[in-house]
């Protein structure tokens, strides 16, 4: 269906919701494009057993709600299977990444996770690292890591390109790919584990005061994405740690799973994490003395970082580019990274209530979960009319494919809504007695604002497309 059609069938819809005429409902006449294959619960792969609880799981909300709702299995200390559900959102989350990265210019490019030894001993890593670099070697003998991050392999790339000039630049290249940390104690699933999902990006310019620009740019950026996800976000000086650098800023979630503690300013708007705190209260800017300012203390999970890197790299790597004279410079550099699995995990940390999972609804896995009567019930005929609401959500803007029918009909109304309850879809909706009346009535459940109520076919479409998944 074209964007045309689909604004036509959105019109009429709408218009039927404020019609008093009597005349048949409009979606009964248009002309759609209905797939042959809906996305149905029982298709889905779902374990039908649960996982037995991680040591650590009463303390980690996030992983305990994951393993129940069937979004991941453990596959050994700190590596999990992502399944389909899991996968969904994370796959989403990614799309939202690129769409904000995108907005500030950055180029999407992919380097391998096996990294060669020599540049890391180049960059003088090798041995800093310490044991939670994987390293291993090859059948020729050749010495390799899985890369826990790309700054000598990025580096290393950008300077075997010697005629790389002023005009190419700010260069703002980045990725979304597995990493590896050989974690002494991976705990709280997601969170903290062995091997990860990390969006690293790798900026390149001609001046400090341009990098800085880039700096700034990319913590926009970051603000933004995290405010389209609707968690609320702490940004917070940071250490720059075994990245290097002279400026560095943490992104944070506050939890009580976190274990990072965030000291924070309600009237100055500073926070710093604790390890670059001295004494019980953090400095504040200059006209503000610790007295005057409300410190609140937070345990947080970080799911950002940003690092302005100067030369530190580039120097090492000989990355440069020709100025206008024709001289060659050595460029300045940053690194920018968001934990996106972790990211996942977080959001159901801070969202989620009780037994049943929460999701940023822009990354929730489906929109929408329909559910019919029960096969041999007295609204039994309700099946159908479920089948064809099934159709028609299908067809707004923003919606194909973002709809499941829960078609178990063997099991009842209300088992299954617990079930959708517990996988968190944004909206859940229950076709039962009212559904057969002359005006059909759907009982509509906002999950993440936890209202429900009845609502017929063009109130239920305007519910839906204001609040469009569409990015």
């Amino acid at each position: 269906m074209t964007g045309r059609q689909s604004r036509i069938l959105l019109a009429k819809l709408l218009n039927h919701g404020n019609s008093n005429t009597t005349r048949a409902p409009p979606w009964q006449h248009c002309i759609r494009q209905v797939s042959t294959k809906r996305i149905c619960v029982s298709n889905m792969f779902l374990p039908s057993y649960k996982c037995p609880p991680a040591k650590d799981v009463t303390k980690c909300k996030s992983l305990q709600l994951m393993l129940n709702a069937g979004l991941i299995q453990s596959a050994g200390p700190g590596t999990f299977h992502f399944l389909p559900l899991a996968l969904r959102s994370l796959e989403k989350l990614i799309k939202l990444i690129d769409s904000t990265m995108g907005e500030i210019g950055a180029q999407k490019i992919a380097m391998p996770c096996l990294t060669k030894a020599e540049l890391w001993k180049t960059s003088g890593r090798w041995d800093t690292m310490g044991a939670e670099l994987f390293r291993l070697s090859d059948r020729h003998g050749g010495e390799y890591c899985l890369g826990p991050t790309h700054e000598e392999a990025i580096t290393s790339l950008i300077g075997s390109e010697k005629s790389l000039s002023y005009k190419h630049l700010p260069l703002r290249l980045y990725q979304t790919t597995t990493k590896f940390r050989d974690e002494m104690t991976p705990k709280f699933g997601l969170l903290r584990g062995r091997e990860f999902y990390m969006k690293d990006m790798y900026t390149f310019d001609t001046t400090e005061a341009k990098a800085m620009e880039t700096y700034n740019a990319v913590c926009v950026a970051y603000e933004t994405l995290f405010r389209r996800l609707g968690v609320a976000c702490l940004k917070a000086v940071g250490d720059t740690g075994s990245i290097g650098g002279s400026v560095s800023h943490e992104y944070h979630f506050i939890a009580e799973t976190g274990e990072d503690k965030v000291f924070h300013c309600s009237k100055c708007g500073l926070s710093k994490n604790k390890e670059l705190i001295d004494g019980d209260k953090p400095p504040c800017p200059e006209g503000l003395s610790g007295n005057d300012c409300p410190i609140e203390h937070h345990h947080a999970i970080e799911v950002g970082h940003t690092f302005y890197l100067g030369t530190k790299y580039s120097q090492v790597f000989d990355a440069s580019y020709v100025d206008p004279s024709g001289k060659h410079r050595t460029l300045e550099m940053g690194c920018y990274g968001l934990g996106v699995s972790r990211i996942l995990a977080a959001c159901i940390e801070v969202l989620s209530k009780g037994s049943e999972v929460r999701w940023p609804r822009l990354i929730a896995p489906y929109q929408v979960c329909i559910v019919p009567p029960k096969a041999g019930s007295k609204e039994e005929q309700g099946i159908q009319i479920a089948e064809s609401l099934y159709d028609d959500i299908s067809q707004l803007p923003g919606f194909r494919g973002e709809v499941v029918i829960d078609d178990r009909y063997d099991k009842t109304i209300g088992h299954r809504r617990k079930d959708a309850n517990i996988i968190g879809y944004p909206y859940v909706i229950v076709v039962g007695k009212k559904a057969l009346q002359q005006e059909h009535l759907f009982e509509l459940h906002s999950t993440n604002i936890g209202n429900s109520n009845f609502v017929n076919m063009g109130e239920l479409v305007q519910k839906l497309t204001t609040e469009s998944t569409e990015l």
